[in-house]
């Protein structure tokens, strides 16, 4: 008795480069659940083969010619929301821009090296077409980065200051942040985060959070001491991050190390070392993304005494992240995105 296969996932390759646009057919076309339905060199293109061909999933460089990628996806997201994976070269400024297109819309960042882009992508062939296919199965809401929230969640007095608030987020989780860590109160408990973002992403994030927030906003480097009124965001890279204990205060440890739940840095690390760690108290959410990275380690923060929430459904782009940590139980409260800060600052009373 024969199966029937799933219709594959069709994709809209948009690229200037013409070599980067044939490695990319090349390597879709080894893999059956993916069929490159067309190629388009700038955004006047693929504009008029997104209306022809309604493709289910796009690639995107974001520096292009005529009209560059984070402009094509405002437009295209307001209009005709399809899910988006940007691979560009993550210059510094490429990094501003790619930031730009992940707060418009975008489910994924893959990054594109300078140097030697064809024998990189060839070796990433694998992974490319596996986010690809998360991708795929997101449902696009539109997604805009907002004004800041008017309402600050103040730590009151009764707060332990010396506590740690710890959040791990995926897809949506860059517009999803920038919503709610600006609502923190400038003198609230040390914030620990894990945003899964390639290598120099997380450090313009860090730059453009700072900005906005009460508390300050810096990428987090070893050594560094976790302290109230700041907001440490962990490298995108090799490494993951990590706390230790330093006498009666807590530092971060950067660790080389395999991907885990296929990231580097991961949500799970970061947990499992403070339930480990920590002996203060200790509040910690999982936010919106796909996949099921932070779920064990959120488990592993309640077991340990800490409370633990998850973002709900109807809040978040993709429900992957929190639904694996409520599965496991891990999370005392699902909760709208609205209400989390409120709840990690109670949580420290």
């Amino acid at each position: 008795m024969s199966t029937i296969r799933k219709k594959p996932i069709r994709v809209l390759i948009v690229d200037d480069s013409a070599l980067v646009r044939k490695m990319l057919i090349r390597n879709m076309a080894d893999d059956l659940e993916i069929e490159v339905i067309g190629e388009a060199e700038d955004p006047y293109q693929a504009r008029d083969l997104m209306v022809e061909l309604e493709p289910d999933v796009i690639t995107l460089d974001v520096e292009m010619p005529r009209m560059d990628g984070i402009t094509f996806l405002k437009h295209f997201m307001e209009v005709m929301p399809t899910p988006t994976v940007i691979i560009s070269s993550l210059t510094q400024a490429g990094a501003r821009i790619t930031l730009d297109a992940l707060e418009s819309g975008a489910v994924d960042v893959i990054a594109k090296p300078t140097l030697n882009t064809l024998d990189h992508l060839a070796m990433s062939k694998d992974e490319i077409n596996r986010r690809i296919k998360y991708a795929a199965g997101i449902v696009v809401k539109k997604i805009a980065y907002r004004n800041i929230p008017k309402l600050i969640v103040s730590a009151p007095s009764s707060c332990d200051k010396s506590g740690i608030i710890a959040i791990g987020s995926s897809t949506g989780g860059v517009e999803a942040l920038g919503r709610i860590l600006p609502t923190f109160s400038a003198d609230s408990p040390a914030i620990l985060i894990v945003q899964h973002m390639p290598a120099s992403i997380t450090a313009a994030f860090a730059t453009r959070l700072n900005g906005l927030c009460q508390m300050r906003v810096k990428e987090a480097e070893d050594g560094d001491l976790v302290i109230p009124g700041q907001i440490l965001i962990a490298p995108g890279g090799l490494c993951h991050t990590q706390i230790i204990r330093a006498g009666n205060q807590y530092r971060i440890s950067l660790q080389e190390g395999e991907l885990v739940n296929y990231c580097r840095p991961a949500v799970d690390v970061l947990f499992h070392s403070i339930a480990r760690e920590a002996t203060c108290k200790v509040a910690a959410a999982i936010l919106t993304g796909m996949g099921k990275d932070g779920a064990e380690g959120l488990l592993a923060i309640r077991q340990a005494g800490g409370h633990t929430y998850a973002q709900d459904e109807a809040t978040s782009v993709v429900f992957g992240m929190p639904q694996a940590a409520m599965n496991l139980k891990a999370a005392e409260k699902m909760l709208p995105l609205e209400q989390i800060p409120n709840a990690l600052i109670d949580a420290l009373k």
